[in-house]
C-alpha cells in the first residue's frame, strides 16, 4: 500500500502535542490591525488547543501525527 499523504496546509498550522491535544494559532492578528483595541490584541497573542470537535477532522489531515 501506498503512504497516506498529508495535507500540506494542516501540517503548516496545526501541531500534536505530547499530551494528544491539537496546537492552532490565532486568527484575526494579520492586518488591519489600528481599528482592533490593545485588549484584542494581547488576547490574540499565543496559540491555542483545537475544538474538541474539530480535532478528528484536523486528525484526519494529519495522519502521522
Amino acid at each position: 500500500m501506498p503512504k497516506m499523504k498529508t495535507k500540506s496546509g494542516a501540517k503548516k498550522r496545526f501541531s500534536v502535542r505530547a499530551g494528544g491535544t491539537v496546537k492552532r494559532g490565532q486568527a484575526f492578528k494579520r492586518h488591519i490591525l489600528t481599528k482592533k483595541t490593545t485588549k484584542n490584541k494581547r488576547q490574540l497573542r499565543g496559540a491555542v488547543a483545537v475544538h474538541e470537535r474539530d480535532v478528528a477532522a484536523v486528525r484526519a489531515m494529519l495522519p502521522y501525527a
